[in-house]
């Protein structure tokens, strides 16, 4: 069996606006277990953006409790957290959040700095493996404005994957992609899913949920679906199945 990467115990986040007490996540309960495929979604107000911050250990519950490989979260303090974070969680945005004049291997390198247990040299090499896997070892040292978007996601999902994280978090991760590119990153994650990594990816796109293998639906804060893909759509086949763009 394998273990649990996430573990959510009766997890409630109020948050207090004026006099009037909002209930983001209403006792939340739910496990998520290593090499999953997860897709969450829900409406604006559903609580996904909330969830997305405590998975991602940028905020706290108020009540209940987060366990991310097996560590309790609410019992560390923010540079403990921020470690944690840093070493366990790799990120993918929907803005890809790159640093504009600095190199695809730049990018990708610097989670890595945070790391002690890793010289510039070892740096390096993992940034190029990391981008390799991706397959972009022929755009290492181009900067952000000679890619394209898909390219750029690339790189983003490369630097999420350096510092071998036990979960990659990717929020609205193809939301500013042309559709064919979108595919195009979704076979990079059917295929990184394939190699038994862990995977949440946050979405307000039911297309997209085809291509997990687990389903999990919010409103109101509260978890109102859960259930396993039975049937898991092919990212290639339906990109296979798109008319050329030269056509």
């Amino acid at each position: 069996m394998n273990k649990s990467i996430i573990r959510l115990e009766n997890i409630k986040r109020n948050f207090l606006v004026g006099d009037e007490t909002v209930h983001a996540l209403r006792d939340v309960s739910f496990s998520i277990n290593e090499g999953e495929f997860v897709s969450i979604m829900g409406s604006s107000g559903s609580g996904k953006s909330t969830m997305l911050n405590l998975l991602g250990c940028l905020d706290t519950p108020t009540n209940g409790e987060y366990y991310l490989d097996e560590v309790a979260v609410s019992s560390m303090n923010k540079n403990e957290r921020s470690t944690l974070r840093n070493r366990k969680i790799g990120f993918v945005f929907q803005s890809y959040n790159l640093l504009a004049k600095t190199t695809a291997v730049e990018n990708v390198e610097l989670p890595l700095q945070y790391n002690p247990e890793y010289t510039g040299k070892e740096r390096r090499v993992k940034a190029i493996k990391a981008l390799d896997s991706v397959g972009l070892s022929d755009r290492l040292y181009h900067k952000s404005n000679q890619m394209s978007g898909g390219q750029m996601q690339r790189v983003a999902i490369a630097r999420a994957l350096v510092n071998d994280p036990v979960l990659i978090l990717a929020d609205e991760a193809t939301g500013n992609l042309d559709t064919r590119t979108a595919y195009e990153i979704m076979v990079l994650f059917q295929e990184l899913y394939k190699k038994g990594r862990t995977i949440i990816f946050v979405t307000h796109n039911p297309e997209l949920a085809a291509f997990t293998s687990r389903n999990i639906v919010l409103r109101d804060g509260k978890v109102i679906k859960d259930t396993a893909n039975e049937h898991i759509e092919s990212a290639k086949k339906m990109l296979d199945a798109l008319p050329r763009q030269d056509d």
